[in-house]
């Protein structure tokens, strides 16, 4: 079995600091500026100058950045509510560490927050959803989907709860959050807290920890803005998926990394899904008529991410990619540029060092995997000829 606590060795150079007045910089991140179709939510995504002069992304005075909902506009009926999705300009290579330390995250009936990375095209070069929760869920679940033939099985050191074990079905290769605190109020509450990912030859690895148990060696790193992390202390992993049931380098290339907030949608607004938290939240019976239409305050005062810092690590001789390269996500080239490849030791643990990944990047046609039926809205707009911007 692979555990996803890493060797001894096991440490990352830091390749790209997104926190303080550079943390949503647009010299950083890519500003989606349009309707969200590929999930049918009721949001219209801005553009970097609209965002910035609404106030739906900015810094505050303590250095947090905050990404959030519109929730100051009285929306009419069969109008969508401003809100953001932002796509990082780095592409990560397989060998590549995200740090995701964040305040608040954002919640409520009909909120559909996400951090998750995509290659390009989707699904054929993978999808990890590292936060993702809809309305009034206690967890957070954790996710990958990729093309047919990537499967999940269950090392006995994942610590959450697995569900589905194909990941090019639509809902993909889950896993349940078990810890306490992990989303909603009661993350919050607790200070926030650390998710961090390990995209990795051996597998894909996902831990979380709430704010009083975040390792030493994060904080550590971050109050001495260290520029190496080592992660052999992190223990076992919330979600794991071992390379041995899905080959990383055939299943996943290089990955952008995206922030964003949607409402309804074809997650949190089917009806079945929508009632399992939020039947009583309004008098339409329906996720838009009850939320989206009307004042934006209180119903989206939580409807917002406020993040710390977000970091991206990599391994000793991988890079991070640019977005001017061709073909940046393609697997067969993500195992080709002589970083050594990860091994395992005689426990079991997946070390940390891996394959470089991808020849770098189009950044057309950013595509996403979708829990439920949301794939129909993508063959949608395949069908009508458009493509993502």
């Amino acid at each position: 079995m692979l555990s996803g606590a890493p060797s001894a060795h096991a440490a990352y150079n830091l390749a790209r600091d997104y926190s303080g007045s550079d943390l949503f910089s647009q010299a950083q991140w890519d500003y989606y500026g349009y309707w969200g179709f590929l999930t049918l939510g009721d949001v219209n995504y801005l553009d970097g100058p609209d965002a910035l002069s609404q106030k739906l992304v900015y810094v505050t005075t303590e250095g947090t950045g905050i990404i959030k909902v519109d929730n100051t506009t009285n929306v009419a009926s069969e109008q969508k509510r401003n809100s953001i999705r932002i796509t990082s300009k780095d592409i990560y290579p397989v060998g590549s560490l995200w740090i995701i330390d964040a305040v608040h995250l954002p919640f409520g009936c009909s909120v559909w927050p996400s951090i998750w990375t995509t290659g390009e095209p989707w699904p054929q070069y993978g999808e990890i959803d590292i936060i993702e929760a809809v309305n009034l869920m206690g967890n957070n679940q954790y996710a990958i989907h990729s093309d047919p033939g990537c499967t999940k099985t269950d090392p006995t050191t994942q610590t959450g709860t697995s569900s589905g074990t194909d990941c090019s079905q639509g809902a993909g290769c889950m896993v349940a959050e078990t810890q306490a605190n992990s989303y909603g109020s009661g993350f919050a509450q607790a200070g926030g807290g650390v998710f961090a990912a390990q995209f990795d030859s051996s597998g894909i690895y996902i831990w979380f920890w709430s704010r009083p148990n975040v390792p030493a060696a994060i904080s550590q790193a971050a109050s001495a803005n260290s520029s190496t992390l080592d992660i052999s202390t992190f223990g076992n992993p919330s979600a794991a998926f071992p390379g041995s049931s899905c080959d990383i380098g055939t299943y996943f290339g290089a990955q952008k990394l995206v922030l964003d907030i949607t409402l309804c949608g074809d997650w949190a607004g089917v009806p079945a899904i929508y009632n399992e938290t939020c039947a009583s939240a309004g008098t339409a019976g329906i996720c838009y008529g009850n939320n989206v239409i009307g004042a934006g305050s209180p119903q989206y005062d939580d409807a917002y991410f406020e993040l710390n810092y977000i970091k991206g690590y990599t391994l000793d001789s991988v890079s991070l990619l640019s977005s001017s390269s061709q073909n940046y996500s393609s697997p067969s080239s993500a195992t080709s540029t002589g970083a050594a490849l990860t091994s395992a030791t005689s426990t079991g643990v997946a070390t940390a060092t891996a394959s470089s990944a991808g020849n770098s990047a189009n950044s057309a046609g950013w595509a996403r995997g979708i829990p439920g039926g949301g794939l129909v809205a993508v063959a949608g707009v395949v069908m009508l000829g458009l493509s993502v911007l």
